[in-house]
């Protein structure tokens, strides 16, 4: 009948925490205050309040446009309403320095307890409950406004999963499976706790220098109102606005296995930390990213590794007593996690911890598993595109010509342009040294290897995970 959803809250909580690939729910938040949430609302609702908007450029380089090399300003949802709409008005504020037919602007990360902090009541506007998470609200939730072209560069969050729901506009998300992640050349420059970035430029990739790129196989699809993206753990994702104006919510689930993930963490900071504040400052080694305030002292990093192994062991105790739940294909929800960023919490609760897998390997469903979703149209899985199609752009920009990224579903990712080349900072890694030409001769242009190219090797997700595993042990005994 009218208003019945097409899965229960039970059974949408067993499909995200078993399915290990993305997938897009439909029909699941209709009934939903939030879906209300365009950008004309929220101005009304935050009554003049600024918020924080990144600004890059459009035009598509070979090189990520991190958060470091970003522009930043602070303005009301009204100014920038009235910029992407061309409105003569912004010539005077806090955008009339940005002309919007060659930048974008993203409010992202923007963590709704904190933006809404005096208008609680808001909250109750995002139901997380009807996907099995009762008590989850936009309390938990992270708020995103862009205009169009603006995108996160390809990375993936080392904790939880992530559920999305779009509001107003469409964003293309490209994803990449966790089996791809030496394919998509991980690196910690610049650091930010929570995330490992790409040094590839999915929109642009420049495959001479990341020859790799061609055997990734990346899972495109088109998120609209309305829709929820379930991003499994550990996939890697790029994310673009492709309409003038678009938001969308998300709630990032915490699992079992980010108890092991804090604690490679934790060895992750303590390495980069130590290895770039040893450096020589420069002006342009900007390896700290602006979420990330300062770097911590050794003694502070050492603390917060040592806690993390405390409460990683004490999970263990618990599971091998007994007393732990048990864990199906995927690790189960913990109910404390709301955001991804800035995440240095170490509390455990026993109740829900079970023995994280190992996942250096990065294993994936068994075809009997998937068999058992209920796919269809409430439920859409994002399929890889073919092999043949997804090469198409790269070799358009390999032989130095205008490109198109196509999705398995026969829309194409917009025209790109390649004219403007960005001045390499210093803290973009140089090309690693198993990395050739296409001749296999090694690259003239390295002359000496870099702090980032050795952080490159050791900070490694797959060197990480190995130390982890190593520095657990040790405990043990």
């Amino acid at each position: 009948g009218e208003g019945v959803k097409p899965f229960t809250p039970e059974k949408t909580k067993e499909i995200v925490m078993s399915l290990q690939q993305p997938a897009v729910f439909c029909n699941m938040v209709g009934d939903w205050p939030a879906l209300h949430w365009n950008v004309k609302y929220l101005s009304a609702v935050l009554e003049g309040k600024t918020i924080q908007f990144r600004l890059g450029l459009k035009t598509v380089d070979l090189v990520p446009q991190f958060e470091t090399s970003c522009s930043y300003v602070e303005a009301t949802l009204e100014e920038f309403l009235a910029w992407s709409c061309g409105q003569p008005s912004c010539l005077s504020g806090p955008f009339s320095c940005y002309d919007y037919s060659k930048y974008w602007a993203y409010a992202d990360y923007k963590y709704i307890a904190r933006i809404f902090e005096d208008k609680p009541e808001i909250f109750q506007d995002v139901r997380w409950s009807d996907f099995g998470f009762p008590g989850r609200s936009g309390k938990e939730s992270t708020l995103w406004i862009g205009s169009e072209g603006a995108n996160t560069p390809c990375h993936l969050d080392s904790y939880g999963c992530n559920l999305v729901l779009q509001v107003q506009g469409r964003k293309r998300w490209h994803l990449f499976p966790p089996g791809d992640t030496s394919f998509l050349y991980p690196t910690r420059i610049p650091y930010e706790e929570s995330s490992i970035f790409s040094k590839v430029n999915i929109a642009n990739p420049d495959l001479k220098r990341f020859p790799e790129f061609r055997n990734s196989t990346a899972h495109v699809v088109t998120l609209s109102p309305g829709q929820v993206l379930l991003v499994p753990r550990h996939w890697w994702h790029y994310v673009e606005s492709i309409d003038p104006v678009t938001v969308s919510i998300n709630s990032w689930i915490e699992l079992d296995a980010d108890h092991e993930a804090r604690v490679e963490e934790a060895i992750t900071r303590m390495l980069v930390c130590a290895m770039k504040s040893a450096e020589n400052p420069s002006d342009e080694d900007l390896w700290l990213n602006p979420t990330e305030v300062e770097a911590t002292s050794h003694e502070i990093n050492l603390q917060y590794l040592n806690k993390a192994v405390s409460a990683y062991l004490k999970c263990q105790e618990t599971s091998v007593s007994g007393q732990a739940c048990s864990s199906s294909t995927g690790a189960k929800q913990r109910t404390n996690a709301s955001c991804k960023r800035k995440r240095r919490e170490v509390g455990c609760e026993p109740e829900s911890c079970t023995s994280p897998a190992q996942e250096c390997d990065f294993p994936t469903p068994e075809a009997e598993e998937l068999q058992k979703i209920p796919f269809g149209p409430h439920l859409i899985q994002v399929l890889p595109q073919s092999h043949q199609r997804s090469m198409m752009g790269a070799v358009a920009v390999e032989s130095g010509g205008g490109d198109l990224l196509h999705e398995n579903e026969g829309e194409h990712f917009g025209k790109l342009h390649c004219k403007r080349k960005r001045l390499l900072m210093s803290n973009d890694c140089e090309t690693a040294a198993h990395q050739m030409d296409s001749d296999c001769s090694p690259c003239t242009s390295q002359t000496a290897l870099s702090t980032n190219d050795l952080l490159d090797c050791l900070v490694n997700p797959c060197v990480i995970s190995l130390v982890a595993q190593l520095l657990l042990e040790r405990m043990r005994v």
